[in-house]
């Protein structure tokens, strides 16, 4: 979820045939939506979980999401390990359907009791598993990547980035300042003219 700022649902609908996983550099995921656990009485087919397309986007569009080496290396090992379902899914629980919210709650609220420290916990550090999503985001945004870019990559509108991740724009921001400054010092003679 981090390395890819993926929502949760996006995760557990993850198919083999949406990843591209070279042997080494880059990879791309092309997003298609996620798996929403709706309950039997709330679909149409009386199935447990309901399949939503992009947010905002048409049924049929993808969303296509460079990813870094280590997770192209991650999911790699993990198809190799685990295999895929039947119908390509990566992640499955133990009799192959799909993971629910709250069987990775119960993991994850476990894996934040064993690595973090009591202040961490204090802070609500990493409190839900939704909150990799925005890490990741929040990573680009300081790490200098066009906030468009990022926007384009979360499937989420640039007003919606700006609303977010203000602080981390405002640190873009003065990153950015610092460099057009030095720029100008190299071009503009010392009279300041």
């Amino acid at each position: 979820m981090y390395y890819a700022a993926m929502r949760p649902a996006e995760v557990i609908h993850l198919q083999q045939a949406q990843c591209r996983l070279p042997a080494s550099g880059w990879g791309l995921l092309n997003l298609k939506g996620g798996v929403v656990g709706a309950g039997k009485a709330w679909t149409n087919d009386g199935a447990v979980h309901e399949i939503h397309s992009l947010r905002r986007r048409a049924a049929k569009a993808t969303r296509p999401v460079p990813i870094p080496p280590v997770l192209v290396r991650m999911l790699r090992e993990h198809i190799e390990r685990f295999g895929v379902a039947p119908d390509g899914r990566l992640f499955r629980n133990a009799a192959g359907n799909y993971i629910e919210a709250a069987a990775y709650g119960i993991t994850w609220r476990r894996a934040r009791e064993a690595t973090l420290t009591l202040d961490e916990h204090a802070l609500a550090l990493a409190k839900r598993p939704y909150d990799l999503r925005h890490a990741g985001i929040s990573f680009w945004l300081a790490s200098g990547v066009d906030p468009a870019e990022c926007a384009r990559r979360a499937g989420q509108s640039i007003q919606v980035l700006f609303r977010y991740y203000a602080k981390f724009l405002a640190e873009a921001r003065n990153h950015a300042n610092t460099l057009i400054e030095e720029s100008m010092r190299r071009w503009v003679p010392e009279s300041g003219a």
